[in-house]
């Protein structure tokens, strides 16, 4: 986003001549005290048609200033989405968690979005701000993932391991001020990343699937259905449902086997691996996360704050 100051440029209204018609309220001046005056000068009729146009190219100018104005605005709109949309969004968690956890909770989906954001920019797709939707987390929009499942698998990740990247700074304030919020902080984030990673479309890992094997979305999608089961939660039911519309769709899309499909998914075995080895390591590296950032009760009981 352009950081550069914006100035607006308002035309200056020019002023009548004192001689001229709008000098006077638009009369002219009368030697008879009965206003019987004597006739218009000549060329007065020219005098007014040309001050009314005058007048109207001040106020298309002034229009087409407020139109320059809102343009270059733009960015500045955007950037007022992401925050109102951030508060709207701690507000709600702050019902249930504290404003300090809830701030906090953002300030993770934010930095995990961005993951993906800088990543398509790297790709050189243009990329919204992220937009906080509350109890759904944050999304981006973009035209594309990527010329390729490769560039798709990229951006997927970028997410989560800037995000775990995130929550690993979490854990490490925790354990320096011996703070259970920043250890609660990094436990959250460490989980939502390791949710994200589930081989199904549309979430993260899922995009990394593309590149390595397809057919695990299905895999994904079981293990979300399982999880309908032992964890009910409608948010869970909505990704179910959105996840298995997407991933028919980009199954059959995969399967019509035509040449623009073939070259997307075609991803040589040396990518194959390194998708594989960065998707592996960070659910490694996820668990042990969670696992260290547990925190414990003086009882000995699991200390929620999910």
């Amino acid at each position: 986003m352009d950081n550069s100051e914006i100035s607006l440029s308002t035309p200056v209204p020019i002023a009548p001549a004192p001689s001229s018609p709008l000098a006077v309220g638009g009369h002219y001046p009368s030697e008879d005290p009965f206003g019987a005056g004597p006739a218009p000068a000549k060329g007065s009729m020219r005098g007014r048609i040309g001050s009314a146009l005058a007048a109207i190219g001040a106020l298309v100018a002034k229009f087409f200033a407020t139109i320059k104005g809102a343009v270059l605005l733009l960015p500045k709109l955007k950037l007022l989405t992401t925050a109102g949309t951030a508060l709207v969004s701690v507000a709600a968690y702050s019902l249930f968690w504290g404003w300090t956890f809830a701030v906090g909770f953002v300030v993770l989906l934010f930095v995990h979005e961005m993951g993906h954001v800088l990543q398509l920019r790297r790709e050189g797709i243009k990329a919204s701000a992220p937009m906080f939707i509350p109890f759904m987390g944050a999304l981006i929009t973009a035209k594309s993932l990527g010329e390729n499942a490769l560039a798709e698998a990229r951006v997927g990740l970028a997410g989560p391991i800037l995000g775990t990247l995130g929550a690993g700074m979490c854990l490490a304030i925790g354990e320096a001020a011996n703070s259970d919020l920043f250890r609660a902080l990094a436990y959250i984030g460490f989980f939502l990343n390791l949710f994200n990673l589930l081989p199904v479309v549309p979430l993260d890992g899922g995009r990394a699937m593309a590149a390595m094997a397809p057919w695990m979305w299905f895999l994904g999608f079981g293990a979300l259905v399982a999880m309908v089961f032992v964890f009910p939660n409608p948010i869970l039911l909505i990704i179910v449902l959105f996840g298995g519309i997407e991933t028919w769709r980009r199954w059959k899309q995969r399967r019509t086997r035509s040449l623009e499909q073939a070259a997307y998914y075609r991803v040589s075995p040396r990518n194959r691996l390194l998708v594989a080895a960065v998707y592996v390591g960070l659910v490694v590296l996820l668990v042990i996360g969670m696992d260290a950032a547990h925190v414990l009760s003086s009882g000995g009981h699991s200390f929620e704050h999910i």
